[in-house]
C-alpha cells in the first residue's frame, strides 16, 4: 500500500493523508522486564504514535463523558423530582446504544475507521453542545433531554466498536493485551474521577457549564483522532501479508449483520468469550443491591458513605488492575486467563455477599474489579486476534452490546432476587453461580482453555 506501518519509525511525523495503517505484525518478543517494571502496566503500545493518539483521545473523553453521565440524570431529577423519570432516561439511552452498537460494527467493517471515528466523535461533541444550549436557556424539557441522550448514545454505539476494532491495526498482536489494559485503565479512571469532579463542579459552575466542558473535551479528542492514519477496509484473507492487503468496498446492511452472528457461531472460542462475560455480568454484577445494603447491612458506617464506597469499589479495583497489568498482560494462554479471571470475579462477589463488615465488602468488590479488568483485557485480545480485519467491527459491536446490556439484565435479576431472599444472599449465590457455570463451561468445551498466542 506504500504506507509506513503503524508505529513504525519513518524519520518524520506521519500524516493521515500520506499513509494507511496496515495490520501490525508481531515483533520479536522482547526480554521480560526485571524488578518493579514487571509489575506495572506494559507501556510498549504508547511508543507507537498512532496508538498513542487513539489512547489520548480516550483519556480525554473518559472524564468528559462522565460529566454528562452525571449531569443528565441530575437535570432530569431537578425537573421532575422523580427517580422513575431518571430510570426512563436510562432506557432511552440503552435502546439506541444496542441498535447502533450492532449496526455500527457492520459500518466499521465497511468504511475507513478513522473517518467513521471522526464523524461519530463530531456527533457526540455536537450533542454535548446541544445539552449545553438547552441548559443555558433553561428549557427544562425531559423529552428534549431524552432525545439528545438517545442521539448521543447512537453516535457512541457506532464509535465504540470502531475505536476498539482499530487497535489491532495500530499495535502488533503480542501487544494487544497491554493496549487493551491501557485503554481500560483510563476508561475506569474516568468513571471514578468524572463523577467526583461533577459533584464538585455542579454547585460551583452549574449544569450548563458542565456540558460545555464535556463538549470542549470532545473537540480535543476529535483533533487526536484526525491525526490517525487512514484505516480503510482490507481484504478478508486473514493470512494475507500486509503488503498484499488492499482496500475494498463493503456494505453494512442486514446481510452483513447476519454474517457477523454466523461468524461468531462458527468460531467457538469467540462465542465462549462472549458467554463468559454474560455469565459474569448477569449472575455476578450486584450493583442493584448497593442501595439496600447501604441502607440496612452497612447503615452503621453511614448510608451515604457506604453507598459511595460500594459504587466506587469495582472501578477502583479495575484501575489498580490496569496500573499493575504488567503482572498479567504478557501471558500467552489467553483462554485460561479469561477462565481464571471470571472464576475469581465470581469468588470475590460471593465474598462480598457474605461480608457483614463494610470494609471487607469494599475489599471484595475491589478484587472483583481487578478480576473484571483481567477478563476484559483478554476477551478483547481474543476477539481482536481471532477475528479478521473484515469482521472486527461487527465483533466489537457485539462486544459493546454484551458489555452494556449484561449489567442492566443483572440489575433486574439481582434486584428481584434481593427482594426475595435478601441482598447479601442474592449477591453470594450469584457469585457462586458464576464460579460453577464458568468452570462447567471451561471443561465441557475445551476451545477457550486451549486458546493461546
Amino acid at each position: 500500500m506504500g504506507g509506513v506501518r503503524a508505529g513504525g519509525r519513518s524519520g518524520r511525523d506521519e500524516r493521515p493523508e500520506e499513509q494507511t495503517a496496515e495490520p501490525a505484525e508481531a515483533e520479536p518478543v522482547p526480554a521480560k522486564p526485571r524488578g518493579w517494571r514487571r509489575f506495572v502496566a506494559d507501556t510498549r503500545p504508547l511508543r507507537r504514535p498512532a496508538f498513542r493518539r487513539l489512547w489520548s483521545s480516550t483519556a480525554v473523553t473518559a472524564v468528559g463523558s462522565q460529566l454528562t453521565a452525571v449531569a443528565v440524570p441530575k437535570q432530569v431529577y431537578d425537573i421532575t423530582g422523580s427517580s422513575a423519570a431518571v430510570g426512563y432516561s436510562s432506557i432511552a439511552g440503552l435502546v439506541p446504544l444496542v441498535v447502533f452498537g450492532l449496526w455500527g460494527g457492520a459500518i466499521a467493517d465497511a468504511v475507513d475507521r478513522r473517518k467513521l471515528m471522526l464523524v461519530t466523535n463530531a456527533g457526540i461533541a455536537v450533542t454535548s453542545a446541544f445539552f449545553w444550549v438547552q441548559a443555558f436557556v433553561g428549557l427544562d424539557s425531559v423529552w428534549v433531554l431524552m432525545v439528545l441522550l438517545a442521539l448521543q448514545q447512537a453516535f457512541f454505539g457506532i464509535n465504540s466498536p470502531t475505536r476498539s476494532a482499530a487497535i489491532a491495526r495500530l499495535v502488533p498482536r503480542d501487544e494487544l493485551p497491554a493496549a487493551n489494559a491501557l485503554g481500560s485503565t483510563v476508561a475506569q479512571t474516568g468513571m471514578i474521577v468524572g463523577p467526583l469532579l461533577a459533584g464538585a463542579l455542579i454547585p460551583l459552575i452549574g449544569l450548563a457549564e458542565l456540558y460545555l466542558i464535556d463538549a470542549l473535551a470532545l473537540c480535543l479528542a476529535l483533533w487526536a483522532v484526525w491525526r490517525l492514519p487512514p484505516l480503510p477496509p482490507l481484504d478478508a484473507d486473514e493470512d494475507a501479508a500486509p503488503e498484499e492487503s488492499r482496500p475494498r468496498r463493503r456494505r453494512a446492511g442486514w446481510r452483513e449483520l447476519s454474517e457477523g452472528f454466523r461468524y461468531i457461531g462458527a468460531r467457538q472460542v469467540l462465542l465462549l468469550s462472549f458467554v463468559a462475560d454474560i455469565i459474569a455480568m448477569v449472575f455476578g454484577m450486584p450493583r442493584a443491591l448497593f442501595p439496600q445494603l447501604a441502607a440496612t447491612t452497612y447503615a452503621p458506617w453511614g448510608e451515604g458513605l457506604a453507598l459511595g464506597l460500594l459504587y466506587a469499589a469495582i472501578p477502583i479495583g479495575a484501575v489498580a488492575g490496569g496500573l499493575f497489568s504488567g503482572t498479567f498482560s504478557r501471558a500467552r494462554s489467553h483462554g485460561w486467563m479469561v477462565i481464571l479471571a471470571v472464576v475469581g470475579f465470581g469468588a470475590a462477589v460471593a465474598g462480598f455477599g457474605w461480608s457483614p463488615n463494610l470494609w471487607w465488602a469494599v475489599g471484595f468488590l475491589a478484587a472483583a474489579g481487578v478480576a473484571d479488568m483481567v477478563s476484559m483485557v483478554f476477551r478483547q485480545s481474543i476477539l481482536q486476534s481471532v477475528a479478521t480485519d473484515a469482521m472486527r467491527g461487527r465483533m466489537q459491536g457485539a462486544f459493546t452490546v454484551v458489555v452494556a446490556g449484561g449489567p442492566r439484565v443483572a440489575d433486574l435479576v439481582h434486584g428481584t432476587a434481593g427482594a426475595a431472599v435478601g441482598p447479601g444472599t442474592a449477591a453470594a449465590v450469584g457469585g457462586v453461580l458464576v464460579v460453577v457455570f464458568m468452570l462447567a463451561l471451561a471443561f465441557a468445551l475445551p476451545s477457550l482453555r486451549r486458546y493461546r498466542i
